[in-house]
């Protein structure tokens, strides 16, 4: 079946391969994971209105994943320009009267009462999709991308980068850079391009500093990081009570809604950026390494993916989902074992937040789509 919508041709799953069928299982057993973890977290708060509206939000990336996966990469690849506008216009609406600032940052968008969005999530579908062009598009002869195409690449990163830095959300904008980098290993772009971008990571850090764009609670989090026994009362409470939860799990945990530390809400955010410590403390380290150890499948399944794709274009965009995911998983689990500073990035497909949930799976249906895809040429 070919669905025709004026000059573009999208070509659905009779004319494209298999799926992945070992990565679709691995999304799934995570956000099922992550709907029992969520539930646990807030059974006693809401009425399991919180775990109704992550199940919704489950369903329709599920969704939305299944419909990616059919569509030819060649027709995605054509949407990109407007993906890419309308995700500088939405990040750039966070910062109008339309945004609203949680928990130190001004990255939300209210729909509807009850009802909110956060761009920058899915600014990291539209930019994989986005770099991956002039990075993984090769001329006739070329085998690499040259000085233009990684530059053109670098500045398309750099326009959402630095809106969101006026959010500000670091933890977002490392995730960004982190991306950036995997895209340029994959691509085979020279190795001086990834100096390149350390370096103007380092000056973007400096100029925020002297901007005033780095907020004080931010340098406290660093100063915890540094030394994990400072002020757990104050500044250094969630990492406390973070290593506090897992460690009580054990090797084989207390069970799944057994959880002392869980039930009495002693971690803040522990639906969201703090799931893995529900998991610590109720599945213990064999559940919560079996989480990881699925993430780390599921990566690879991606890598699979890149180093067999049908075009470099493939390649790039797979390898920037997987540094998006690897990168914001290291994150997640390195805070709350006191490994990385506090900077709030959810845990892929487990944590709870709508956003977040929809577009990590949206990035499965994009590694679906670039396995499926057999050929980019016309």
């Amino acid at each position: 079946m070919i669905a025709v919508s004026g000059r573009r041709r999208v070509v659905w799953a009779p004319s494209l391969g298999a799926p992945d069928r070992v990565l679709t299982l691995l999304a799934l057993a995570l956000s099922a994971t992550g709907l029992l973890l969520v539930w646990s977290a807030t059974r006693m708060q809401d009425d399991n209105g919180l775990l109704v509206r992550q199940a919704v939000a489950v369903g329709g990336g599920l969704v939305l994943m299944w419909l990616v996966s059919r569509v030819d990469l060649r027709v995605l690849r054509a949407y990109v320009p407007l993906a890419y506008v309308l995700t500088l216009l939405s990040l750039a609406a966070v910062l109008s009267p339309l945004g609203v600032r949680v928990n130190g940052a001004h990255s939300w968008i209210v729909l509807a009462p009850g009802v909110q969005f956060q761009p920058s999530e899915f600014a990291k579908v539209a930019l994989a999709l986005a770099f991956a062009v002039p990075l993984g598009e090769l001329r006739d002869g070329q085998h690499r991308p040259g000085f233009g195409g990684v530059l053109v690449a670098l500045v398309l990163a750099a326009v959402p980068i630095g809106l969101i830095a006026l959010q500000p959300d670091l933890g977002t904008m490392l995730v960004f850079a982190a991306m950036v980098a995997g895209a340029l290993l994959v691509s085979g772009a020279p190795k001086r391009w990834l100096l390149v971008l350390l370096l103007g990571a380092v000056g973007a850090g400096a100029a925020a500093w002297k901007l005033g764009l780095v907020r004080p609670y931010q340098l406290e989090r660093l100063l915890v990081l540094a030394d994990p026994g400072a002020d757990p009362g104050g500044v250094g409470y969630n990492a406390a009570q973070a290593r506090i939860a897992i460690g009580s799990g054990g090797l084989y945990g207390k069970g799944l809604f057994n959880g002392e530390q869980t039930a009495g809400h002693f971690v803040p955010e522990q639906h969201t950026d703090f799931i893995f410590t529900v998991a610590g403390e109720e599945l213990g380290f064999a559940g919560a390494a079996l989480i990881v150890l699925a993430v780390c499948a599921l990566l690879w399944r991606g890598l699979s993916i890149a180093r067999h794709s049908a075009s470099p274009y493939g390649a790039v965009l797979a390898g920037a989902v997987v540094s998006w995911i690897a990168f914001q998983t290291f994150v997640n689990v390195g805070m709350t074992v006191g490994l990385m500073p506090i900077v709030g990035v959810p845990l892929p497909f487990v944590s709870y937040g709508g956003s977040a949930t929809v577009a990590g799976l949206l990035a499965v249906g994009l590694l679906q789509a670039v396995h499926r895809t057999k050929s980019m040429q016309p």
